[in-house]
């Protein structure tokens, strides 16, 4: 049998594999420890200047059409010589406005929420070697528990309550949770 058969491949000897998936796990658990705070805010920073950058793409040219939209209503007022309410939102100016909000949500959940369900991380973590992790299995979380961080995160901050939901990770013990981390069930590994 050995010899019939010139066609045939050899047979490759069975190797284990080169890492036991036992000891990658309790490695990936024993590094999973809370971030730094400091690390966190600085990612956090580099995140917020991406975001703020793009939304500004839209909010400046919208911006200026809105100021523009609003001083010609006082100036038509001004003009009727009565006394009038200038509404500075109305159907324009709201329009405007909730186009900003959409590229700003939506710029959020493409750059926040899928990178996060994907890799674990956004630019800004990545840049400072941080990870956000399930708090059960220490894996990236899923996609709707990274929309849900992001969105727990993002609705507050932009009715200035989110300062508290932050500022509670100073205080939580042991892994460092934001209110958006305590929604998504994650921790930032450092």
């Amino acid at each position: 049998l050995a010899g019939a058969g010139g066609d045939e491949q050899p047979v490759a000897p069975w190797k284990p594999p080169v890492e036991d998936v036992f000891q990658a796990a309790a490695r990936r658990q024993a590094s999973a420890r809370p971030a730094g705070l400091g690390k966190r805010l600085a990612a956090r920073l580099i995140d917020t200047v991406v975001l703020a950058g793009v939304t500004a793409v839209a909010a400046v040219p919208l911006g200026v059409k809105a100021i523009d939209h609003v001083n010609d209503k006082i100036d038509e007022a001004k003009l009727s010589g009565e006394t009038v309410t200038v509404w500075l939102l109305d159907g324009t100016t709201s329009t405007y406005l909730g186009i900003v909000l959409a590229v700003l949500l939506l710029f959020g959940v493409v750059y926040e929420a899928l990178p996060t369900a994907k890799w674990g991380r956004t630019l800004g973590k990545k840049l400072l070697g941080l990870e956000v992790r399930d708090i059960e299995a220490h894996e990236p979380p899923s996609f709707g528990a990274a929309l849900r961080r992001w969105l727990v995160y993002s609705v507050p901050g932009l009715l200035a309550v989110g300062v508290v939901g932050v500022a509670w990770c100073l205080f939580d013990r042991p892994w460092h949770q934001c209110w958006h981390d305590k929604a998504a069930g994650t921790f930032v590994a450092g």
